[in-house]
């Protein structure tokens, strides 16, 4: 069973009647799921009247209760958690148990922040001269947009809506029109746990015309974005208009240096099956792997025998490990991707092609001998692509592993302390796993530099991100 697909304003669930739509399709039989209906223009007016009332209500609540409410939300969704990600996995293609875990992660996070929120605590800076106090406090922004991607439904807009609400913030969310199903039975939680009427709102439509519309819109005083950097760059300069706060989670091409001292097969499996994580639709995904010499054909042999072995599916059939890519645009993506690695002179370890006539899946592929300039070594593939080339030197695939704009995530493996010191300091990122891919959970930042982003979300740091500063001298 799917899900009833609908708006979420005001505290009302709204469905497509005079509305136009359409259709959500399943990756794995291209057939419709449902009808999602679009918020006209009175819709989305509707939702800023409504976010700046529950904004009123929300601020005026004390952490204490909403605490509460976040940690019913939390309940729910582990108590609704199984039928939330078969949704997920029917419009969006992951693998069940990899949908379940990012369900049960969303509630972790909706946990966190609601405990973290009773915690935002100011300070009293002493006063120069006698009788006066000094506070510093921390007030919530106001009204929040968010926008999220289609990748992992309920967890990245969990990170927006947890952290807002914790706050004090009221919050609009445009999720992806693609995987709707999941991000409204979240909401339904939020919204059974008795959140007031307008502190949160669901909304859909063309993407550009509801940015436009919401970042217009005065009372809306930040923005919070997970998607690409070219409309992480259009979203930022409509904000700068009315200079409204921003967190931008963009993309990512992150690189994997593994050193000779490391043990390459052990490496291997535990990146290989990290990397082919939701068919390789993760902005954190290891996407350009740099191997020492004397460990490279025993990394490429043991990484392509983990590959070979990924059955494709159905992300609800019993053995599949790895599901449909999310679109039929990511399917021609990733052949441009293996005819320019062709072209350079790249060879095909294995897979490089479409794997079926229905549904959108391609095969999980390795590809080795591509030139650092190559479109997969220089572009965010956001698939089951894995080019891997040899290195010699510290020095040297140091320059290749920064010499992007990018810098989201990174990953290192070294038996030497030393080098992991080293090399963790030298990876030009936001984020960098040593000898670990756990780089992302609801209590440490999760965030970019250079073109990837600015902001944090998760963390103390995703709190704050929702929390403007006041002082207050009192003499």
């Amino acid at each position: 069973m799917y899900t009833e697909l609908g708006l979420y304003i005001d505290g009302a669930w709204l469905n497509g009647t005079g509305r136009k739509g359409e259709d959500v399709v399943n990756p794995a039989t291209e057939k419709p799921l449902g009808r999602l209906p679009h918020a006209t223009k009175a819709d989305l007016d509707q939702a800023l009247e409504a976010a700046q009332k529950g904004f009123e209500v929300w601020r005026l609540t004390t952490a204490y209760d909403r605490a509460k409410v976040l940690r019913k939300a939390a309940e729910l969704v582990r108590e609704r958690h199984e039928q939330i990600a078969r949704v997920m996995s029917q419009e969006q293609g992951k693998v069940y148990a990899e949908a379940r875990i990012e369900v049960l992660t969303t509630a972790d996070i909706i946990e966190w922040f609601a405990e973290e929120g009773r915690r935002s605590y100011g300070r009293i800076v002493p006063g120069r001269v006698k009788g006066v106090r000094q506070l510093v406090m921390h007030e919530p922004v106001g009204v929040v947009a968010a926008f999220t991607p289609w990748n992992f439904p309920t967890l990245t807009p969990a990170r927006k809506i947890a952290a807002a609400l914790a706050a004090g913030c009221s919050i609009i969310l445009k999720a992806s029109e693609e995987t709707p199903g999941a991000c409204v039975e979240m909401v339904r939680c939020f919204a059974d746990a008795g959140l007031p009427a307008g502190v949160l709102n669901l909304v859909f439509g063309v993407p550009a015309e509801v940015s436009e519309h919401l970042l217009g819109a005065d009372i809306v005083r930040k923005v919070s974005f997970t998607g690409s950097v070219p409309v992480g760059k259009h979203l930022t300069a409509l904000a700068a208009k009315t200079m409204k706060r921003a967190t931008m989670e963009l993309g990512g091409h992150s690189p994997v240096v593994v050193f000779g001292d490391a043990d390459p097969e052990k490496v291997a499996d535990t990146i290989a099956a990290f990397k082919f994580r939701n068919a390789g639709q993760v902005c954190i995904s290891p996407t350009r792997f740099y191997v020492q010499e004397q460990s490279y054909k025993k990394f490429v042999d043991r990484f392509t025998d983990y590959v070979k072995a990924i059955k494709l599916g159905d992300g609800l059939e019993k053995g599949t490990t790895m599901g449909p890519l999310a679109n039929a645009r990511r399917l021609d993506a990733m052949e441009s991707f293996v005819t320019d690695a062709k072209n350079r002179g790249g060879k095909i370890a294995t897979g490089g092609k479409r794997a079926a006539n229905q549904g959108y899946f391609f095969e999980p592929t390795v590809i080795t001998d591509v030139p650092d300039d190559s479109k997969i070594m220089t572009e965010e593939p956001f698939g089951p692509l894995a080019p891997i080339v040899p290195f010699k030197t510290f020095d040297e695939v140091v320059a290749r592993a920064n010499s992007l704009p990018f810098g989201l995530a990174a990953y290192a493996f070294t038996s030497s302390g030393a080098t992991a010191t080293a090399i963790g300091d030298a990876l030009q990122s936001g984020m960098v796993g040593v000898n670990s891919v756990a780089i992302s959970t609801p209590e440490t930042p999760f965030g970019g530099i250079k073109e990837s982003g600015y902001g944090s979300e998760g963390g103390i740091e995703g709190l704050e991100a929702y929390m403007n500063t006041k002082f207050i001298s009192q003499g």
